[in-house]
């Protein structure tokens, strides 16, 4: 198993298949955008199916979520998603995606095996989508959230992120949308991952001020601790339930003595926290060579020294050098 130096076993495998996106969100990237990794250096997918079902067969990965930037313009994520489903035993498949090109590609996922997709909406308005996206496609996500519930990748679940005097006026909003149309909604406090490293605690929204500000127009109860297990999102039954809504409160409300994850990015290193400022490098590993038992013990390796916490509260804190983007969620 994937376990650490604190015990924690690592069994939620996210994958980068790309550092692309087609958006710019302002608490991501700059307008301009960044510069890529070219392709030499981006796993190919018979590269990343292998490190997969390393990670399932051998070390014990039960959940396996494709990420981004944008993973929907990996051009053989349908097959990648067919050859995980494939595996034994077979992982949980997911997906999170900003949802442009979900339309079209919602239905061959579901046929693929995927499991249910995430998201990111952050505003039902689109000059505030505009505004933080710097593109005019809000009308494609709404298209490929009806898609991705059509098609049977429930539950669809929204990821929303608040910034203070641009959307931070939306929460109700956004939660009176995902309840009428039968969506799953997960606030998460902005994070410090941005490339422009423009983050400040300050003009965080706090899941302090989130939960103030939904229980002044719902009724809000704690779910089940025990449904939570390592989960990130803290959930609240709506109204008794059973709609829900989740708050991840990354800075404020750290997660990570439970902590099961584990991160691959698309130029193939294991990165054991979003903030982590140290890699391990399995690409070069596997391209010159080594077995699947050699690269099973490097990967026990990287996670086997994943520290205790973020440390974002540390005053030596420094932010990763990889936006986001570059990471996947």
């Amino acid at each position: 198993m994937l376990r650490d130096s604190f015990g924690r076993v690592a069994t939620d495998l996210r994958v980068s298949l790309t550092d692309r996106c087609n958006l710019r969100c302002s608490y991501c990237m700059p307008p301009e955008g960044l510069d890529w990794l070219p392709k030499p250096e981006l796993l190919t997918a018979e590269e990343i199916v292998r490190l997969v079902a390393i990670g399932v067969e051998r070390l014990g990965i039960t959940e396996v979520r494709y990420t981004g930037g944008e993973p929907l313009l990996r051009r053989e994520l349908v097959d990648i998603v067919a050859r995980t489903t494939a595996l034994a035993p077979r992982p949980q498949v997911s997906l999170t995606t900003n949802g442009i090109g979900l339309a079209r590609l919602a239905g061959p996922l579901a046929a693929a095996g995927l499991d249910r997709v995430n998201v990111s909406l952050d505003t039902l308005d689109r000059e505030t989508f505009v505004k933080l996206a710097h593109r005019d496609r809000l009308a494609d996500v709404l298209a490929g959230l009806a898609a991705a519930e059509a098609a049977g990748l429930r539950p669809v679940k929204i990821n929303a992120v608040l910034m203070r005097g641009v959307n931070d006026h939306e929460a109700v909003p956004l939660l009176r949308y995902c309840l009428d149309k039968g969506y799953e909604l997960r606030f998460i406090e902005q994070m410090p991952l941005d490339a422009q490293h423009g983050w400040r605690r300050e003009n965080m929204i706090t899941a302090d001020e989130i939960l103030a500000t939904l229980q002044a127009s719902f009724d809000l109860t704690d779910a089940d601790p025990a449904e939570r297990g390592s989960a990130p999102a803290e959930l609240f039954l709506v109204g008794g339930g059973p709609a829900r809504v989740g708050v991840i409160g990354s800075v404020t409300r750290p997660f990570c003595g439970a902590c099961d994850r584990v991160r691959l990015t698309a130029d193939g290193q294991i990165r054991n926290c979003l903030f982590a400022t140290d890699e391990s490098d399995l690409r070069a590993a596997m391209r010159s060579g080594v077995s699947d038992d050699e690269l099973a013990e490097r990967w026990l390796a990287a996670v086997r020294i994943k520290k205790a916490g973020h440390g974002i509260d540390d005053p030596a804190f420094l932010q990763p050098s990889r936006p986001m983007s570059a990471i996947g969620g």
